[in-house]
């Protein structure tokens, strides 16, 4: 069955937005999901500008290559575009430079090294409201918090199959601006990595975001190695280390530690990390996962006055994790995640949420909804990714995203719960604005 070029990305849009790993949508064999000319294109096939290739299909039963994705490309240059659309078109024309010059369509080669490097990133503004019950000052009871981020992530071409990419971020919270005193305040270069892609195969090295089961157990960057492969089933191999830190695996270690050395202060290596990841894909409805990843802690050093007062070795965190999803149409789907460390508390966490529609930050007047609820172990659940619902902690989780014009996205979350140790009530509010570009 034939179907239009609108129509097939348009699908593959929603398909993958409702998705844990959008590659399985993608129908360019030559172009990996997380190249920036994939969306591109979409945008453009939305804004009517490329109407296919050929007899005006697409075909819907094979794969497009980097030569006919060119075929299209040269029809959008011989448009009369402007503004986004003709920005969009001249960068297309460079990516695809060598493919429109084997088509007879000529494109300056300054054009095209002009544009090895590409940028994307976003202003974003986010507010916190934490309420917690039975403190007893009122400062404990509440607080605000404002920060305002700036995010730069720039993507340089090193030949058409290996890309370098970084995340440097610019941030400082408002509610406690005093300088650089407080650590209120900060420029960081989060992410920077080498990529790979090849038919079927993706490799990474250098610091960069985990991607096994990262929603649950682990949302931090880490620095080495990892290989994604496989087509339906889709396999991921990581080994590095992991930088200490609060927002990190030795969050809960330390934590632990301290319980019993709670007069000293505590500093302690880096971890050796390791994991392995399998995402199951079958007929863009169901998807599964499951993952294991050992976090090798090292030894922990307590201090008293500056002067090292003993070292403790801690045992490495395994965490064993399972999770699937389910779209029952265009609109609804349900997730969940559940997984188990071998530590002495708090060992279990387990996640479940019902969402509906999606926002496209692309699509002006586009919304999405949903309802979850998060039990995250700090044994388990190092660093999750949750908003409201924080590793320590249980709750409910409800949240909107709307996108008022293109390329600005509103969120308003609400959790409430309590702490799994004290078991101490809490509510948060949270509010999002992201402009894009």
């Amino acid at each position: 069955m034939k179907k239009t070029l609108v129509s097939a990305l348009t699908t593959a849009l929603v398909v993958g937005a409702a998705s844990t790993t959008f590659a399985a949508a993608n129908p360019f064999s030559d172009v990996p999901a997380d190249h920036w000319a994939y969306d591109a294109v979409s945008q453009l096939a939305a804004d009517g500008v490329i109407e296919g290739y050929g007899d005006s299909t697409f075909k819907g039963n094979r794969n497009i290559t980097r030569y006919e994705m060119a075929q299209m490309v040269a029809k959008a240059m011989a448009k009369n575009t402007s503004g986004a659309d003709k920005a969009l078109v001249d960068k297309l024309a460079a990516e695809f430079a060598e493919e429109l010059n084997n088509l007879g369509v000529r494109v300056a080669k300054l054009e095209r090294n002009a544009d090895m490097v590409k940028w994307n990133g976003k202003a974003e503004y986010t507010f916190t409201r934490n309420h917690f019950e039975g403190q007893d000052r009122a400062a404990d009871r509440t607080s605000n918090n404002n920060k305002f981020l700036f995010r730069l992530e720039p993507s340089a071409e090193v030949n058409a199959n290996w890309h370098v990419k970084a995340r440097l971020d610019a941030w400082t919270d408002s509610s406690t601006d005093n300088g650089d005193a407080d650590n209120s305040q900060k420029v960081e270069l989060k992410r920077i990595w080498a990529q790979g892609d090849y038919k079927n195969f993706q490799v990474r090295i250098g610091k960069m975001g985990n991607k096994i089961e990262d929603q649950l157990v682990f949302d931090d960057p880490f620095s080495g190695v990892d290989v994604t492969f496989g087509k339906k089933v889709k396999a991921t191999l990581a080994y590095g280390r992991v930088n200490s830190g609060t927002n990190d695996a030795f969050g809960y270690a330390k934590k632990m530690a301290k319980a019993t050395n709670n007069l000293y202060d505590a500093t302690e290596e880096a971890a050796n990390y390791w994991g392995i990841g399998l995402n199951y894909d079958a007929g863009k409805k169901l998807t599964a996962r499951a993952a294991f990843q050992r976090f090798a802690l090292g030894d922990i050093t307590f201090t008293e006055d500056g002067v090292n007062y003993k070292t403790e070795n801690v045992d490495a965190i395994n965490v064993w994790s399972v999770g699937a999803g389910y779209k029952f149409d265009k609109n609804f789907a349900i997730n969940g995640a559940y997984a188990r460390a071998n530590t002495d508390e708090q060992k279990s966490a387990f996640a479940y949420g019902v969402s509906y529609k999606g926002a496209q930050a692309a699509n002006k007047g586009t919304w999405g909804a949903w309802i979850g609820y998060r039990y995250l172990g700090a044994g388990a659940a190092f660093h999750p990714t949750y908003d409201v619902v924080k590793s320590g902690y249980k709750g409910l989780e409800l949240g909107v995203k709307y996108v008022p014009w293109k390329n600005i996205v509103t969120q308003v979350q609400y959790g409430t719960g309590s702490n799994i140790a004290t078991n101490t009530k809490y509510n948060t509010l949270f509010g999002r604005v992201e402009f894009l570009f």
